[in-house]
């Protein structure tokens, strides 16, 4: 039964997990229920950490959660944030997964969406880019289909890796063939769509500069995470010099909370902040997050590579803030069964870009079926550094 009412009596009843196999890597879905029956869907996908995060969340249900009223969010995230104290992806994500499903969960109760309850929408559609449909980036003819089936999808952009298994130095050969992929994919897109360059954080400061002055030809929306995470001075060394070639430079989906997004910002280490509204620790850290960025006129563009919870908590958010560029999604070239997951509510894209949910919470409702009809596994892999590993990620 789902109640229209808040009220204090209610308490957090139950927490479940689903670890979810997905090809290459597991989707983990959090069911919290309360004493009166409102059922609450939450995403707590860590890439490859997922039963870790799994046993986290079950933690900290026991210790903070059961029997409490599911309407103290902030309560809980600063409890979670004070008192454990060793914070990481693992724990953000956890912190993630309980946070999210407690949204739905007011929402809910509320008999509103999640976006109404933070201040409305600023925009009633969420422009998306997809990703997850380049399986064969070296073989022109099928990446030309590739593009050619994301167009017919409705998107009017579309992100991509050129770069192979390529590490910290590349070859000129190597960023030869990366310029030949990215002036296939311009070439049957045409100049009005917005192609995105992903590096996957893989070069050093030298090979960064050079790839991106490379793509400038291709005209990219921005080039993203070109050297890895966690130095935030190398960063704004490479965001500096394609500040000089006029090119947009994103990162974020490997930093972790506000306070991890304040040294990128103080810095002035990216002109787009890639927040990922799980890795970051919930809904409302990563609103937080893109209020900062807003302070220094930083554009959002959210990191979402993962299941159909995140990706609707997601558009609820990009619909709210006022600095949203574009959201990603995979959901058009993921498992074939994922829109199945989803007994209710599947976002809908229309002229490449996502229509807000107005239904109470989230929107949606996870198919239980479904989700344990393909139990999560620890062979959930992809290494980006070594084989062909975009076969494994597109569809």
């Amino acid at each position: 039964m789902q109640s229209t009412r808040a009220g204090a009596s209610r308490t957090v009843a139950r927490v479940e997990t689903f670890v979810v196999e997905a090809a290459w890597r597991n989707f983990l879905i959090v069911k919290i229920t309360t004493s009166d029956g409102i059922v609450g869907w939450g995403d707590g996908t860590l890439g490859w950490k997922e039963f870790a995060v799994e046993a986290m969340i079950k933690e900290f249900a026991e210790r903070y959660l059961i029997g409490r009223d599911p309407f103290r969010i902030e309560d809980l995230w600063f409890r979670l944030y004070q008192v454990e104290h060793n914070t990481g992806p693992v724990m953000y994500s956890a912190m993630a997964g309980l946070e999210t499903a407690l949204w739905d969960i007011v929402g809910k109760a509320c008999g509103q969406p999640v976006v109404n309850l933070v201040g409305g929408r600023m925009r009633d559609r969420v422009r998306a880019y997809a990703n997850g449909w380049y399986a064969n980036v070296h073989d022109k003819p099928r990446l030309r289909d590739g593009v050619r089936k994301v167009l017919e999808l409705g998107y009017t952009a579309l992100k991509f890796d050129p770069f192979g298994a390529g590490g910290r130095e590349m070859s000129r050969t190597d960023l030869k063939a990366a310029c030949d992929a990215v002036e296939t994919v311009r070439d049957e897109a045409g100049p009005d769509v917005d192609i995105l360059i992903e590096c996957h954080g893989r070069f050093s400061v030298g090979t960064a500069i050079e790839a991106i002055k490379a793509m400038q030809p291709y005209e990219p929306l921005f080039c993203e995470e070109p050297v890895p995470a966690h130095n935030a001075e190398s960063q704004a060394w490479v965001t500096t010099a394609a500040s000089a070639m006029g090119t947009r430079v994103a990162t974020g989906e490997h930093t972790y909370s506000r306070f991890g997004f304040q040294e990128l910002l103080l810095r002035q280490a990216a002109h787009v902040l890639q927040p990922d509204l799980v890795y970051s620790g919930g809904f409302m850290e990563t609103k937080k997050i893109a209020a900062m960025a807003e302070t220094h006129y930083v554009s959002i563009a959210p990191h979402n590579c993962d299941g159909p919870g995140r990706l609707i908590a997601s558009i609820h958010l990009c619909a709210n803030i006022p600095n949203f560029l574009i959201l990603e999604s995979f959901a058009d070239f993921d498992v074939p069964w994922r829109k199945d997951l989803v007994k209710s509510g599947e976002p809908v894209l229309e002229n490449g870009a996502y229509v807000v949910p107005s239904a109470p919470g989230w929107g949606y409702e996870i198919d239980e079926e479904v989700a344990r009809a393909h139990p999560g596994t620890t062979k959930a892999r992809l290494n980006m550094f070594e084989g062909e590993w975009e076969r494994l990620m597109c569809r």
